[in-house]
């Protein structure tokens, strides 16, 4: 049972870290100088070009022994990090095949996304519907997977669910694929501009390259405006400052595509942009019906620099290609923002979380851009007088949208709870538990972060509402509530 007396039902499904599923990723020792004006990365270089030729054959033999059975492509891996570090070889130096991809080894490293943490789930019914025994459907499942240095990557996971609620999660073996990383086919000057002036960049010399520019514009048309700042004599401290910003802003927009015959549970979404260096957080995905029907899907998430957050958005059609941007406007300036799963009135509706503790409701006609936003709830009972905040994106019943929650109270302790929005005009709540749906239990308590539960969104299948959750930031387990409780005592609340 939950605190407010609903029939609570934790599964024995559980998700635990696997420190055994690595990504081969590219390894760069620091570029500082350390001697004859060669950084360190020149002088292993060097090292490797000394190798005796037999030498080199037998330490890349002992390389694709070790490493090549844990790894797609593997020979293609270290095919790419060699082009990475090419630049230290000397001019028209021709090399072995084996030393080509025994430079790309030692340029090379093994990843564990996994090895502290794996939590947050974020729950959706997956694209491809096909080919599935009556009364079961497909779903994706998104989780924030902690690796070394406490960064944090988005990986998934997929399965079925029958009528009668019971889940099943595909196979999941322990190799790993990175994305391709490519600049957006173009950008749009105006939220370009207004995201600028949100960073504090907002000057004559930003100014001057937007000018430059179409209303749509290239990473290469925006490399070219950056060129001719040094003619218009702007004071080169100031230059330089702005155009590092420009740069930044425009890296933070990509695109990360996998093979697409690779699994779901394959691909990881490692952090790309200079915003996210330590980590993309708490994914809130959300499958998005248009007013035409066309299905789309969104995710909200926190990338962490290591000082400061920024709010960013993911689009996909299919969960191969990933188009990553930034969320712009007063209302998109802080964590837990959770997009609904259709527009209302003509417009997208966000939950909000601007100022880090009370709940709002934002409203727009663009979903990259969220500037009016409205408070709708704020924290008033002792579970949640820290903070109050979204547990995913809103789920629609006849009864009106439900809000899962999280609020943290004494101890730093965060429960899970629920509201009930009008279904016409969210603005409105209509019910409000008066205490937690869910407290963590004696097997939830430990972990890296003790004492918490936390979802980034459930779905409803039939009359069960199907609740992933992370707990203590360690693992996940999924917990079932019956749906006409829920919302009845809901109701009750509103009384």
């Amino acid at each position: 049972m939950s605190r407010s007396g609903l029939a609570v039902t934790r599964t024995a499904l559980t998700l635990l870290p696997n420190p055994r599923r690595v990504l081969a990723k590219p390894f760069l020792p620091g570029e500082e100088t350390v001697g004859g004006g060669k950084s360190r990365a020149g002088l292993l270089m060097d090292r490797i070009l000394e190798l005796p030729e037999p030498e080199v054959a037998s330490a890349l033999a002992g390389v694709m022994a070790g490493f090549s059975s844990r790894h797609k492509g593997f020979e293609q891996i270290l095919e790419q990090h060699f082009e990475r570090v090419a630049q230290h070889l000397p001019l028209g130096i021709h090399l072995s095949r084996e030393r080509h991809l025994l430079i790309g080894a030692y340029f090379t490293h093994e990843y564990s996304v996994e090895a502290a943490a794996l939590f947050n789930p974020s729950l959706v019914l997956a694209p491809d519907q096909s080919n599935l025994p009556l009364g079961h459907r497909r779903f994706v499942m998104s989780l924030r997977a902690v690796g070394e240095g406490h960064v944090s990557s988005i990986e998934f996971r997929s399965g079925t669910i029958d009528i009668g609620s019971e889940v099943t999660f595909d196979p999941v073996g322990t190799k790993l694929v990175n994305g391709r990383r490519t600049a957006p086919g173009s950008y749009d000057k105006r939220m370009f501009s207004a995201k600028l002036g949100e960073l504090g960049a907002g000057n004559d010399i930003s100014r001057r390259v937007l000018s430059r520019l179409s209303e749509r514009f290239t990473i290469e048309d925006l490399e070219r405006a950056l060129a001719l700042l040094e003619e218009d004599g702007a004071p080169p401290a100031m230059r330089y400052e702005t155009a590092k910003i420009i740069r930044v802003l425009a890296s933070s927009s990509y695109v990360t595509s996998f093979p697409a015959d690779s699994e779901l549970a394959e691909r990881v979404i490692f952090p790309g942009g200079p915003n996210e260096t330590q980590g993309m957080e708490d994914a809130r995905f959300v499958r998005f019906v248009e007013d035409d029907g066309t299905v789309k899907y969104y995710a909200t998430y926190t990338a962490f620099d290591g000082f400061e957050i920024f709010p960013q958005l993911i689009e996909t059609e299919d969960f191969v290609s990933f188009a990553i941007a930034t969320l712009n406007g007063s209302a998109a300036q802080n964590k837990g923002m959770a997009l609904f799963p259709r527009r209302i009135d003509g417009k997208f509706v966000m939950l909000s979380r601007k100022d880090r503790e009370n709940l709002h409701l934002a409203m727009s006609t663009d979903v990259r851009f969220w500037n009016d936003a409205t408070e709708l709830h704020t924290p008033s009972r002792s579970w949640e007088l820290q903070q109050i905040g979204n547990c995913g994106s809103p789920l629609e019943t006849d009864a009106g949208w439900l809000v899962l929650t999280h609020g943290v109270g004494p101890m730093r302790r965060y429960t899970l709870s629920a509201l009930l929005l009008d279904l016409a005009d969210p603005r409105r709540v209509i019910g409000c538990l008066p205490v937690p749906l869910l407290v963590p239990d004696e097997t939830e308590r430990e972990g890296y972060v003790p004492n918490v539960l936390y979802s980034c969104g459930g779905i409803i299948n039939g009359d069960t509402l199907v609740l992933p959750y992370g707990f203590s930031d360690h693992g996940i387990k999924i917990a079932f509530v019956a749906v006409p409780e829920l919302l009845e005592e809901l109701r009750i609340s509103a009384v």
